[in-house]
This record gives C-alpha cells, structure tokens and sequence, in this order.
C-alpha cells in the first residue's frame, strides 16, 4: 500500500520516518524509484511512498513535530489536532513546541480522563503517554510524564512547553486530548492541579525527578477536593540540596487555617484530614556551587471520607510507665510496605498529624484517633525495658510481666509486646509462672492458646533461642545467665479475654552455673515432652542445660528420651547426659555422646535431667527430647507381710524382756542405806528457793543402792574420770537440694558407699532402781575446805551412777 502525507507552509510540521534503534534494514521506504531507510517531509511538501515490507510497525517510528512561534506572532489557541491526516499506521510521537515568553503563562487543560503522573522507566497500561517539559530561556525542565485516566486535569507553565504524545501504531486515538490557552505570568516553574473526586489516591513528583529540582526555583500543585472529603499528604522519598542560602521546605495553604501558609520542612510529619481543596508548594534554595546536592520529592495524598468515629478519640496515658514504647501500624509493619494503592489507615495524634505508622513513648498523654474503615488492618507493638541498676535493690523486687490495659483497651488488635530484660554482671533472670505455669511448644505437644512467649537469650557473642511456651503447661520457673527478651505473640482476638489472667513474674536472682534451668511440676495426669533450648538447629558448643522435675509423694514418675543416642560427634570436649535423684545415697545415671541414652526407668523421688555440651564437628547438633508421665505408687503385698510379721516379732521380745526383769527384780537382796555427810543436796542454780543453809536446816540424805553395784574401788582407779568415746568423721554424700547434678567430668563421682565394718553405738543400759544421787569428792579437794568448799559442793560432785554407765561403755 501506498501513503501520501501533504503539509501546509502555515502548519510548520516536519514529519520523519526512522529506523526503530536497534532493528535490522530489512524494510525500506520506496519513493519513486528511490529507496532508503529514513524519509523526512518538510512543511509545504506531497511526498508519496510504499514500505518493501508488509509489516513496517516492526521497523519503522514516526515524529511529527509542530513548531508554534507565541513570542513573534499570535499564538494558535485552543484544541490541539492530531495533524496530518492519511499517516501510516507506525508507532508515532506527536511533539508540540511551542516558545513564549517567560513574561507570559501557558496552560495546558485536559480532557477528561485527565492524566497521572508515573515513575520514569514506568509505562502506561495502554502505552499512551504524555511527556512535559518547560522552556524557560536556553534552559529545559521536565515537568513528568503522565498516562491517561488520572485526576490532574491542568497544568500551568511559566514560558514556553515542549508537549510530547506518544502512541502505538494500533491506538485508535484520533485526538490530542488538551489545548493550549494564554495566561498571565504565574511567577513559579509550574501549577499542576488535581480534581479528586471520592475515595482516591494519587502520586507526584518534583519536576527532574529522579533529579534535582532547579536551584532556587519554586512550584505548587492545587488539589481540588469536595469539602465532605478528608485528604492527607505523605512523603514517601525525598531528598536535599546543600543550601548556601534560604530554606528548602514546603508550604501549605489549608482551608480554615488562621495560619497560612504553614510551612513544613520535608522531614516533618506531612498535615492529614485536612477538608477540603488546598495547595502544597517546594520551594528550593541557593545551592553550593561545589557540592550542589539533588531536591527532589515523590509524595502521595490521599482522599477518604470522614470516618463514623472521626471525632472520636482514644486516651493513651502512658505517664507512669517506664521505658516503654507503643507503635500502632499498619498489618506486615515494619518488613512489608504497602502498595500505594492499598485501602490507608491512618493514626492520628492530633486533627493534623496522622500516619500509617504512629509510635508513643512512655511518660506522657495522648489523645489519639483513626482514620480507617477497617481497624482489624492496625496492629499495636510494644516494648518495655526493664534494667538492674542496684543489685541491692532489684535483686528484692518482682516485676509482672503483663500487657498494660492501656493497650488492651484500645480497638485495635496487639500483635507483639517485647520485654527486654538486662541483668547485670553476676545477676541472672529468673521467669515465674506460678499459677498458670508453662507449656513448652513442641511438635508432640504443641501451643493452641490465643497467645505465646518467645523466649531468647542473649549476650553479645551468642544467642539462645530457648523457645516457644504457651501458659497452661507445667514449667514454674526458668532461670537463665545472660540477658532475657521475650516476645509475647497474640493469635486471633482470644487475647483480650485471656489476657486477665497473665501471671509471668521476672526477678533478678544470684548467679547459677547452667546457662538455663528448668523446674518442673507437672500435672500427674499429663505426659509432659520438654526439649533442649535452639531446637531444631541444636544447643551452642559448651553449652549446659538443666530440668528439676518434681514428683509428688504418692507417684512415680517415668523418664524416656525419645531417641537412643544424641546423635553428635565431639571435636573437642565431650557431651554428657546425667539423671540423678534428689535423695540420700542416690546413684547419678551419666551418658556420653557415644553411648546410648538411658531407657525409660522409674523415678520415685524429684530429680534432675543435665545436658552439656562439647564443641561438636560439623554438621551434627545436639537436640535431645525426653517425656515424663506419672503413675500411682503401688504398695507390695510382701512388704505389708514383712511389717506385720517384724512388728509381732518385737512384740513378743518386749514381753520377754519384762517378765526377765520382774523376776530378776524379785530375786535380789535387800537395799542397804548409807549416811554420806558431804553430799550437797541443793540443785545448781536454785539456792534462792532454800530459807535454811545445809548445816541450819536438819535435813539427812540417803542414797540406796545394792549391795551388789558398789563401784568405789572403780572410781578410785578412775581417778572420776572416763575417757569418751571417739568416733570417726565422715563427709556428707547427700544430695544438696537447690542446685542440679554437676555436668561430668567437673564434678562427677560416685555416691560413697558405707563400709559394712563400721560400728554402731552401743546403746546405754537402762535401770529399773530409784535413782538416788552418790557424790564423791574429786581428787586434788581437800576435806576441811571450810566455808570455801560447802559453797561449791554443787559444782564439785559427780553422779555416781552416771560414773557407772560411762564405766560400762569402756569395758
């Protein structure tokens, strides 16, 4: 087929017809007899031509440029056609240059759907797009490229426009969509206005974006916006120049303010729910001239209608709460960033000052409110630090660990709340659960409350993550070396009706040789699965874990690991497993990392389960798993025979040892009496209860005994004194009952059995006589000591009859 483009002198249009870059000749254009690649018609040229291809659109792009002189002549008013008519179905650039003078304004208005501005690199769905840029002198601006269906619907110039439409060869487009119109000198780079009807959205960029807006140079955008609608500004990426002189910052003309403009700097929070039409301006600086910088600015506003409980407000009184911080955001905050395009929520803390993300600190009051249809979008995250700074002090104090209702009471759902917990040196954290205790999650035993703590500890080098535990469970109490933070995760909207019952306690307590500590007080009902710390990707080199698990008086706990060996190979140092009851003369189970692990065994007394570990070789961890379950005690027929029949045993001794000393009782002499005239019958320390002295008063003691037990030639061999009997000293082997057995091969040994030689106490003799007191005199005391000597008779005399017993232990 053939084309004939024919263009008027008055026109001033040149259209030429190229190669598209990058593509082989293998078309041409025919004219005449003549063939080439390129082909360029003059204005008051009738050229007619043929393509050698069929598909020349593969090949070939056309520009047809028309110059439009305002400065020298009248300028050529109004809608701007697509002129000539008859071109070849090519991709094709209309361009529109028209020069004026920068005294004088040119405004470009637009059809409806109006235009939107996007990214460069950025196409138009429908691959048409607009490209604006501002002649003022020899200098050229571009103002951005746009695509149709959009909301900005004029743009004012200052001087002379470069306007760019860019169509495919199949658009159906037979119109330019704008005119032109002459204004007056608007005195800035440029006025884009926006018409936002309804809920909307849309985003602008500084003129050169990427680049750097012109030096001291100053635009404004005008949003139209009807009154009963809500509109707020955020700046999304922003940069700035080095200024030697004035101020970069933005201006804002809000309607109802007694203020305007109110300026803002960039890096301020933006105004939001502002109602009605307003204007936004960027005004540059004087820049450096050795190091300029770049001023640019992509924004975003965003058009709602007023919310039901728009005037409503939230009191958030964090004034007596300590370290602590409240962000509300946005659903996937901090590590998703939502589409621009996405339904918004905004936070607000004052009628002005709203965001999609909102963070309040402690020690003060805020009245916060939302600008949301959908508050089940919005999460609140905390944290909360919590620090020793006297050891004397904090080592007496317990902190709860609850969420404050503050945040509770909000309408919005609480996504984390973290504690971090710093101890210092020597000081270790000791978690608490005392009614609801915990539930360590595990694959066997997993989690299904409305929320979970996360528990990891960390020092600067390493960090152990000790898991995941749910309330509901049986672990009272974990102690743990190093600092603590844990992260309470809610699940569902169940958290507000569960979190009146939290009972996480911390404390600072003395320093503990494990690096954790487990106490366990299960349920007797329940088979309780617990886990080393870091599972599935295993315990640290060197590391050492412990389990005291409680067993009720009248049950029997089962241990079971629920693997046979530990799985590990040790490059240094060696991994152990040891197990030993809480009772006297208890023997400690220990299982190294090339042994096999106990079987399931009985446990009848509390017990510790310790893990440590080597420093293992590559690609082994350590991981070990064991249960325990519990049963009644069962009490042994045989025994309750043994009892009985040991129990009727002594019986029938005692019965025999009565008659035998009865009768012996029966067949011994009469008692003789003997005067001893130096026995002192006061008692030591009761003088005061005696009106009379021992010689006023008329008083005779007799002491009787048989004839047959008289010791005195005893006491005189004796000189009154027996030695005692000395035993022999043996060292506490018993288990100590606050600290868990000692990781091998530090401390462990065997329990120390007793000899089967030792010798037990002889048991002292009973007597069924009268028990009169004898007193001798002790050697060295003379007879006739006077006064001196009858004071001190109570403090001088010995019980014979305690003589005797002693006596009958040396023999």
């Amino acid at each position: 087929a053939s084309f004939t483009i024919s263009l008027r002198t008055v026109d001033n249009i040149t259209v030429m017809i190229k190669l598209r870059p990058g593509v082989s000749p293998s078309c041409q254009i025919r004219v005449k007899n003549v063939i080439g690649s390129e082909l360029k018609i003059t204005p008051g040229e009738n050229v007619t031509f043929t393509f050698t291809c069929s598909t020349p659109e593969k090949y070939f792009i056309m520009e047809i440029q028309k110059n439009i002189d305002c400065v020298s002549g009248p300028c050529p008013f109004g809608d701007v056609h697509l002129y000539p008519p008859g071109l070849p179905r090519l991709n094709r650039t209309f361009i529109w240059d028209v020069k004026a003078s920068t005294k004088a304004g040119l405004e470009l208005k637009f059809s409806t759907p109006w235009l939107r501005q996007i990214e460069p690199g950025e196409t138009c769905p429908d691959v048409v797009n607009y490209n604006i840029n501002s002649c003022i002198d020899t200098a050229t601006v571009n103002i951005g490229t746009f695509c149709r269906n959009g909301s900005v619907s004029r743009i004012k110039l200052l001087g002379g426009v470069i306007m760019s439409l860019h169509l495919p060869w199949d658009s159906p487009l037979t119109t330019s969509g704008f005119n032109i119109a002459n204004r007056a000198s608007i005195k800035r780079l440029c006025i884009i206005e926006s018409i936002l009807k309804g809920e909307s959205s849309i985003t602008l960029m500084s003129p050169n974006y990427p680049l750097g807006f012109p030096e001291d140079e100053l635009m404004t955008w005008q949003f139209v916006i009807p009154s009963n609608m809500r509109a707020s500004v955020f700046f999304h990426n922003y940069s700035l120049s080095n200024c030697e002189r004035k101020e970069e910052r933005v201006e804002y003309y809000l309607p109802g303010s007694f203020s305007n403009p109110e300026v803002f700097k960039l890096s301020d929070s933006q105004p939001a729910n502002i109602a009605g039409s307003f204007n936004l301006s960027l005004q540059g600086c004087d820049q450096d001239a050795q190091n300029p910088g770049i001023l640019r600015l992509l924004f975003q506003v965003i058009v709602q209608h007023p919310q039901v409980d728009e005037n409503v407000t939230h009191l958030v009184d964090l004034s007596k709460e300590w370290n602590m911080t409240v962000t509300i955001h946005f659903e996937g905050w901090p590590s998703r960033i939502p589409l621009m395009s996405e339904p918004i929520c905004l936070i607000c803390k004052n009628p002005r000052t709203c965001d999609r993300v909102l963070t309040l600190v402690s020690g003060a009051v805020y009245k916060i409110s939302f600008l949301c249809k959908d508050l089940s979008r919005l999460r609140i995250t905390a944290e909360k630090g919590i620090s020793c700074v006297d050891i004397r002090w904090c080592q007496r104090k317990i902190y709860s660990l609850l969420v404050p209702k503050v945040i509770t009471q909000l309408p919005i759902r609480l996504h984390k709340f973290i504690w971090k917990l710093l101890a210092p040196d020597l000081i270790n954290i000791e978690i608490t659960s005392p009614s609801l205790k915990l539930q360590q999650h595990v694959p066997e035993q997993r989690c299904n409350t409305s929320y979970s703590y996360s528990i990891v500890s960390a020092t600067p080098e390493t960090e152990l993550n000790v898991g995941v535990f749910c309330p509901g469970g049986s672990i009272e109490k974990i102690q743990m070396r190093n600092n603590i933070t844990i992260s309470l995760k809610t699940f569902g909207k169940g958290f507000l009706n569960e979190s009146n019952h939290q009972d996480l306690k911390m404390s600072f307590v003395p320093h503990i040789k494990d690096e954790c500590t487990f106490t366990v007080s299960p349920d007797p009902k329940a088979k309780v699965y617990l886990q080393t710390p870091n599972w599935p990707y295993g315990l640290p080199p060197y590391v050492s874990i412990s389990w005291y698990v409680v067993v009720p008086s009248k049950q029997v706990a089962r241990l079971g690991f629920s693997k046979d060996r530990m799985g590990i190979a040790c490059e240094t140092g060696r991994a152990y497993v040891n197990i030993k009851e809480e009772t006297l003369g208890a023997e400690e189970t220990v299982r190294r990392e090339d042994e096999l692990l106990p079987k399931p065994r009985n446990m009848y007394h509390d017990f510790w389960v310790n893990v440590s570990n080597c420093k293992p070789v590559d690609k082994t961890q350590l991981t070990l798993q064991f249960w325990v379950t519990f049963a009644d005690k069962q009490i042994d027929l045989g025994v309750i025979i043994a009892v009985v029949a040991g129990a009727g045993v002594l019986m029938a001794i005692g019965l025999t040892v009565c008659c035998v000393k009865k009768k012996k009782k029966k067949s011994q002499n009469p008692m003789v009496g003997v005067y001893n005239p130096n026995v002192n019958t006061q008692v030591p320390g009761k003088q005061g209860l005696f009106t009379k002295g021992r010689k006023k008063n008329e008083s005779h003691v007799y002491a009787v005994i048989d004839d047959a037990m008289v010791y005195g030639h005893l006491l005189k061999e004796s000189n009154g004194l027996v030695a005692p009997e000395v035993d022999v000293y043996r060292p506490f082997d018993g288990p100590i009952g606050s600290l868990p057995p000692s990781p091998p091969p530090f401390s462990f040994r065997k329990d120390i059995k007793r000899s089967p030689n030792t010798e037990e106490p002889l048991p002292l003799t009973d007597t069924d006589h009268d028990t009169y007191t004898f007193a001798h005199q002790k050697s060295g005391q003379s007879e006739d000591s006077g006064d001196t000597n009858e004071k001190n008779n109570a403090d001088t005399s010995t019980s014979l009859l305690e003589n005797k017993e002693q006596d009958d232990l040396v023999e």
